[in-house]
């Protein structure tokens, strides 16, 4: 009993959990439900230390829900397309499929040696057909309800995973994945309708404030980016005009000029067209990526074309440029230029010598010396206007240009159409055929799945028949953005065996929301917006009821080593196989869950496992101890071990309800630990009781160990989560400050409850203090257990 041997401990009840299906769960049960999940893993072939948090975090978290009475879901599986696959196929020549399937089998091992709590009974790789097909079958689903379209548009490529990139996947001009430059091209794509759910997506934030980080709501908020404004009308002549998006129609009369994107239908006609210097401004920019456009301290430039258009506003002629920092992406590929209240428009007005009108006072002085105020204030300069605050301004004015068919109120949002055509091979093939005679079609659903070309049958795989007239058509060769795959993968784990469904209505039901939800927070603008957009896409074709798949949000921090990410090219890796090998599962868990809070950054420690690893020893050689019967007399020392046990279950308990702080929750149960050891009555029942709840505390901490020492303490399987007594808890004295007229003198302890005359005696008996009261007293003002206030005349 001297050292825990966690070898044969973790191994043994390893096969238990298996062999009994502990964690396979139904919906036939009276407990009520918690559905908690980890984000799945990619199949990379090995887990890495942030893997083991992450999952060891989850596992807790489940464990300790099923000991409180939960019905808990607790799934597993793979995130299994992508390019990593395609990549080892191409280098090694092996079939990318054999190289998923044969990391998937590693991994799992890996997992399953870690003790997981998982219901592997839902297991699925999102590369098997039986997915999906499912991830088709949503397809044809948004395709029939305009969700699901295609057109010609420029696209992100990342030329060294030659791909095409969503907007969330290319910022700051780099590939998310392999961080090469972007390159832009004109290619057909097709693309899902986020933009339909912009609102609600907003809207949704609401009901998510409670369980998610702020700091990934705000992160959302940006990305979708919500602007209210109004659209407005500057006219070249009777056939052509510029409309302009402006979410400060208030400034509306310190536009002096206008920019147009590069991209700009208007650059196109014969009159501009022609002139050889926007026609050479547009082509040099075509070289240039839209996160390079954008970046702030780019010098700004652009070329005249040559037109003038209308101010709606003054009546005033206004020359027209072409200028990159301009998208035609956003709003409408044009903007009005106030160069007194923007700072971008301000440089270009000084490069090119263009009127600078203030329209806008500020209305503090500290903003008055302000080169540019880009802020809110009182109109000035704006005819009728003059005088009205900003907010006011930009209300009439917008409904002056209604009035006058000018423009009208608009809002617009960052947020793009979802790009989800990858030039990749291992990924979900479009379901879609071109046929010259009747255009483009859905595969029929009877048709699916649409499974991956194998060896040399590419060929054949993209000739076909059109399901509508028979004759020769093709298929598309593009596959789905593998973030399709992990867009819905969380209900398909509540009826992963499903064949003829994605899922059963009333299971996905009952299981659905997720209510713990775990994973990095670089997923915020990407899985997480894209997850919820399915979500909802998914309630609205009636196959579930909830508003959003994750109730509770944890995004845990990354596993350091000399202060940075551990990667292999940075050579600071360490292999939890070496780690759990030396020190064992639970001592692995422990550190990982000791070290830092869940959402930290933690870094790794040799000193510090050694330390997790003298615990799990020292818990172990508590069960030794403690098998003598002893009978003691009871005691103070009884007395502060009994406290002290239920001060312990209700911060655990706390502890892990609140925030999740694990590492407090272990530190509670430490030092429970070295109060049992400082007990000199090792043996009799309260000791006994003491390291019972020590079992049941680590339980979700450190599981292995706990089995064993449940089963050497027969202590029973189905052990519940311990309540603590009240009575227990409180302290049977209070620190009562005490005042003169109001002052602090001192802090006197008493019993808990005792009266003003209790307290009085107390302090009166204190020859120091008596010399204090050296005149009449007043009055005794006294707050039962904080403080008493002897009021003397002055």
């Amino acid at each position: 009993m001297d050292k825990f041997d966690f070898k044969s401990v973790d191994s043994k009840w390893q096969r238990h959990w298996e062999e009994k299906k502990s964690f396979q769960v139904s919906e036939k049960s009276s407990r009520p439900k918690f559905y908690c999940l980890v984000m799945f893993p990619y199949p990379s072939g090995h887990i890495h230390m942030g893997h083991v948090r992450n999952y060891t975090i989850g596992d807790v978290i489940a464990r300790y829900k099923i000991m409180n009475g939960f019905n808990v879901l607790h799934p597993i599986g793979w995130d299994a397309f992508g390019l990593p696959a395609e990549n080892a196929a191409i280098q090694h020549n092996i079939d990318p499929e054999k190289w998923t399937y044969d990391n998937i089998n590693h991994m799992r091992k890996q997992l399953k040696e870690l003790g997981i709590s998982y219901d592997w009974s839902r297991e699925f790789a999102t590369c098997s057909p039986e997915y999906y097909k499912w991830n088709q079958w949503f397809f044809i689903k948004m395709f029939e309800r305009g969700l699901a379209y295609r057109k010609s548009a420029p696209v992100n490529w990342c030329p060294s995973c030659k791909t095409v990139l969503a907007n969330e996947q290319a910022e700051h001009g780099q590939c998310w994945r392999c961080d090469s430059a972007v390159e832009e091209k004109e290619l057909e794509q097709w693309f899902f309708k986020i933009t339909e759910y912009a609102e609600e997506l907003l809207d949704g934030h609401k009901m998510l404030k409670q369980g998610w980080p702020q700091e990934v709501i705000t992160m959302q908020r940006n990305w979708i980016g919500k602007s209210i404004g109004a659209e407005v009308d500057f006219i070249i002549d009777k056939d052509i005009k510029i409309r302009v998006f402006t979410t400060r129609p208030d400034t509306l009369f310190g536009a002096t000029f206008i920019v147009l994107a590069p991209e700009h239908p208007l650059l196109q006609s014969s009159s501009v067209s022609k002139n050889p210097a926007v026609k050479e401004y547009v082509e040099k920019t075509k070289k240039i990526t839209k996160q390079q456009r954008i970046l702030t301290g780019r010098e700004k430039e652009g070329v005249f074309t040559g037109l003038s258009a209308v101010n709606p506003a003054n009546n005033e002629k206004i020359p027209v440029y072409v200028a990159d920092y301009v998208l035609m992406e956003y709003g409408t590929g044009a903007i009005m230029c106030v160069p007194a209240h923007d700072q971008r428009d301000y440089e270009f007005a000084k490069k090119y010598n263009l009127p600078i009108r203030e329209v806008i006072k500020p209305v503090s002085d500290i903003n008055q010396q302000e080169q540019v105020y880009e802020g809110e204030g009182i109109m000035v300069n704006s005819d009728e206007f003059n005088g009205l605050s900003s907010k006011e301004g930009g209300v009439k004015i917008t409904e002056y240009l209604e009035s006058k068919k000018s423009g009208i109120k608009k809002i617009n949002y960052r947020l793009k159409d979802w790009l989800i055509s990858r030039q990749r091979y291992w990924g979900t093939p479009i379901p879609v055929i071109y046929c010259d005679n009747c255009g483009i079609l859905p595969v029929e659903e009877k048709d699916l799945p649409v499974t991956l070309p194998r060896g040399t049958t590419s060929g054949k795989f993209i000739e076909t028949k059109c399901g509508k007239c028979g004759k020769k058509a093709r298929r598309e060769t593009d596959t789905m953005d593998t973030f399709v795959d992990s867009s819905w993968y969380y209900a398909r784990y509540c009826d992963s065996g499903n064949n003829s469904a994605p899922f059963d209505r009333n299971r996905v039901d009952y299981w659905l929301p997720v209510d713990q939800y775990i994973g990095g927070i670089e997923h915020a603008c990407m899985h997480l917006i894209y997850a919820r957009f399915f979500h909802k896409v998914m309630r609205d074709l009636g196959l579930l009821k909830s508003d959003e798949p994750f109730t509770r949000l944890l995004t845990q921090g990354m596993v350091t080593l000399g202060g940075s990410a551990m990667s292999k090219s940075k050579g600071n890796i360490v292999e939890p196989d070496e780690v759990i090998n030396k020190y064992g599962v639970d001592t692995t868990r422990i550190f990982m869950l000791f070290a830092a809070p869940p959402q930290k950054q933690l870094e790794w420690s040799s000193e510090a496992i050694e330390g997790c690893s003298r615990f799990i020893n020292r818990v172990w050689r508590l069960a030794e101890k403690i098998k003598d019967d002893l009978s003691a007399e009871r005691g103070q020392a009884e007395k502060h071990l009994k406290q002290k046990i239920h001060r312990t279950i209700k911060k655990v308990t706390d502890d892990i309800e609140s925030e999740y702080q694990f590492n407090t929750a272990i530190s509670a149960i430490m030092e429970l630990v070295n109060e049992i050891y400082l007990y000199p009555n090792l043996g009799d029942e309260t000791s006994k009781y003491a390291v019972k709840i020590v079992v049941i505390l680590l339980s979700p901490f450190a599981p292995h160990l706990c089995e064993e020492l449940r089963e050497t303490l027969s202590l029973g399987r189905d052990v519940r989560w311990p309540e603590y007594d009240k009575t227990l808890i409180e302290d049977e004295t209070s620190e009562i400050a005490v005042q003169i007229n109001g002052k602090f003198r001192t802090i006197v302890v008493m019993p808990k409850d005792s009266s003003k005359d209790e307290v009085k005696n107390k302090i009166f008996s204190d020859t120091k203090l008596r010399t204090s009261f050296n005149k009449e007293m007043i009055k005794i003002i006294y707050v039962p257990n904080k403080l008493i206030n002897f009021v003397l005349e002055k």
